[in-house]
């Protein structure tokens, strides 16, 4: 029996459990630790926010986003029906669903997503400084969900956009493969459901504990 209902998952969290089940779990189950607001953040939301208005509405982008008009400019003019945020839900039998629905399993959002017949596109704003460390596994899942809300989509061309260091990071998916990309994530799963059944949440220490965890209280912190 689960201690506790497992929450819909996404990318970042199963991410975050990868990194540490200790951290996950002070953040995620009891939540007794929150990542505060940083600049960063805070500018990748009104990134975000500029572009998807921008693209969807064609209003003008804030003074100190104009840089990236070039790019959002052929975003924009790719062909197809273009969807700015959108907001993804599967159940737990890879049934598409509403991102709130009670039944929501896994959630995910695209920040542009275009539907071109039996092909699509979907893109990532990144707001990081470099893309050395560029991490393309979001775009399969998105593809994956793709394939369960468009079921007309065969092939999917997805990318990271790095905005600042002006990097395009490339990859495509296809509607036949899919049972081969839902293993990996279904076995991410079962590791994050294992933990839950049985309320064992390791640590895992690396070289960002000191310096980037917010749990102190973990011995590997250094910080306490």
């Amino acid at each position: 029996m689960t201690t506790k209902k497992i929450p819909a998952w996404s990318y970042s969290s199963i991410k975050t459990f990868d990194q540490c089940p200790k951290k996950y779990y002070h953040l995620k189950v009891v939540k007794d630790v929150v990542e505060p607001p940083t600049d960063a953040i805070t500018y990748g939301k009104e990134f975000h926010s500029a572009a998807e208005h921008y693209v969807r509405d064609d209003v003008p982008l804030p003074p100190q986003f104009r840089f990236v008009k070039g790019a959002l400019d052929s975003l924009k003019n790719l062909e197809g029906d273009k969807h700015c945020e959108y907001e993804f839900g599967l159940t737990e039998n890879l049934d598409p669903c509403g991102f709130k629905d009670a039944d929501v399993w896994w959630r995910g959002i695209a920040d542009l997503l275009v539907i071109n017949g039996d092909e699509a596109r979907v893109v990532d704003y990144k707001t990081g400084k470099s893309a050395k460390y560029a991490d393309t596994d979001q775009l399969e899942l998105m593809a994956l969900a793709i394939f369960k809300h468009f079921p007309q989509v065969k092939k999917v061309k997805a990318g990271l956009l790095f905005v600042i260091s002006k990097n395009f990071i490339k990859d495509s998916y296809s509607a036949d493969n899919q049972d081969k990309m839902w293993a990996k994530w279904l076995a991410e799963f079962n590791r994050l459901r294992f933990a839950y059944e049985n309320n064992v949440w390791n640590p895992r220490p690396s070289g960002l504990c000191k310096k980037h965890c917010l749990v102190l209280e973990c011995p590997h912190n250094g910080r306490n």
